[in-house]
């Protein structure tokens, strides 16, 4: 038995994709647990660039089993998409090589229309959503008033529930948002197209799980967002609408705690973010642009410029301890390749304090000034790099360093985008 869980230690856009793509190779299933289409995960094999928003980055690898489980959040319309474009491709040309939890929540259309029209109320406020109606479907799941994709299956449950659904909504967007109303005929026959096409793929994955582990299957998940978006443990509000930790998996993929072996970080060099919320090392100036230029810091699902800054460990030492993290595998060091010196946050003062950890408060980690130590910087390219031996001592010393303040082994270092420019430890 072996289960493998792979998470973000940021807020989000660490490199995921690419880790999973690699570690996919070891794996009989690969398992999407929580998140929605507002994740994007890139991945470059040869000269092909990949981006997949709900499909499993595992899919690029021949042979494995994808898994969407519970925890997801899916529209339909981006699921079918992605799916017909990886098929003209190549890829998932077996049915079975796809499974789709009969448990999943839909987000439906007026749940991207009040995402949208929330954060042109919020104005300066706003939280920086993709607006892809991520947050208003985990709304309706915990309200117990959501559509699942069971219900979707059934031609008259579905009738049913979009029909109460979308009267509420109406009177909600109209009423309060000041938005168009929806038209319930329109909604149901595109959503009605997509069962007849996602019908194939969908079971009750939490069983298929459970079976597989336990005939010995090495299975494989991938968390979206990173541990800093995570709404309970994350910069609040400043979050996503689900669970991004690895104690997620439990209840986002339906099996047990117990049958997790590895907890894999995944870690940028420096520290980007999206969106709005406190960021204490970010670099507003030449740095920061540098490093969003170098490091292609653009959103894979919205192309938003995302902010940039230095390595924060206050941020990784707490995503470790949260997720249990057993390994960390560190991205884009090469980004940093002419910059020196290099800085590395290790503490917060905010209000005559000292903070070893992130503070629960919006308002102190806006205020937080970071405490910061400089290591050289290294003038050589590292894309050849294999080992860790082949890094300048400058690198050597910088990774040291990060691992050093994380408290946690790194078990792969990636010095290029492709999967080959990557350096194995363990």
């Amino acid at each position: 038995m072996s289960a493998t869980v792979v998470v973000g230690v940021q807020w989000g856009d660490e490199g995921k994709g690419k880790f999973v793509d690699i570690l996919a190779r070891d794996a009989d299933i690969v398992v999407r647990f929580q998140g929605g289409n507002n994740a994007g995960h890139t991945l470059v094999v040869g000269d092909e660039r990949t981006v997949l928003h709900l499909i499993p980055s595992g899919v690029l690898n021949s042979g494995k089993i994808c898994v969407i489980a519970n925890g997801v959040v899916v529209d339909p319309a981006v699921l079918v998409d992605e799916l017909a474009a990886l098929r003209a491709r190549g890829y998932l040309s077996d049915d079975a090589c796809l499974k789709i939890s009969d448990e999943a929540h839909l987000i439906m259309p007026y749940h991207k229309a009040i995402d949208v029209a929330r954060e042109r109320l919020r104005g300066k406020g706003e939280i920086g959503t993709t607006g892809r109606g991520i947050g208003p479907a985990y709304e309706d799941k915990v309200a117990r008033t959501g559509i699942r994709i069971v219900d979707l299956l059934d031609a008259a449950v579905f009738e049913e529930k979009l029909e109460r659904n979308i009267r509420e909504k109406n009177l909600y967007l109209k009423a309060i948002l000041r938005e168009e109303a929806l038209d319930f005929g329109a909604v149901h026959d595109a959503f009605r197209a997509h069962a007849d096409r996602l019908r194939p793929y969908v079971t009750d994955t939490a069983l298929y799980l459970h079976r597989e582990i336990e005939a010995g299957r090495r299975v494989l998940f991938e968390g979206a967002q990173g541990t800093m978006l995570d709404v309970d443990h994350g910069t609040y509000p400043y979050v996503t609408s689900s669970n991004c930790v690895a104690g997620a998996v439990a209840a986002g993929a339906g099996i047990g705690a117990g049958v997790v072996q590895q907890v894999i970080g995944i870690c940028k060099a420096y520290t980007t973010r999206v969106g709005n919320g406190p960021f204490p090392t970010e670099e507003p100036g030449a740095i920061g642009a540098r490093l969003r230029e170098t490091g292609d810091e653009f959103g894979a699902t919205t192309g938003r410029p995302r902010r940039c800054g230095w390595f924060d460990a206050v941020l990784v030492r707490q995503a470790a301890r949260l997720n249990g993290l057993t390994g960390i595998a560190l991205t884009k060091l090469d980004v940093l390749t002419g910059l020196d010196p290099l800085r590395i946050c290790t503490a917060y003062r905010a209000e005559g304090e000292r903070y070893e950890r992130v503070p629960a408060s919006a308002r102190l980690l806006a205020a937080a000034v970071p405490e910061y130590e400089e290591l050289p910087g290294w003038t050589e390219p590292l894309a050849n790099a294999r080992r860790l031996e082949d890094l300048p001592p400058n690198a050597r010393r910088y990774v040291a360093r990060l691992e050093e303040l994380s408290g946690t082994p790194f078990t792969m270092i990636s010095v290029g985008a492709r999967r080959e420019e990557t350096i194995i430890l363990a």
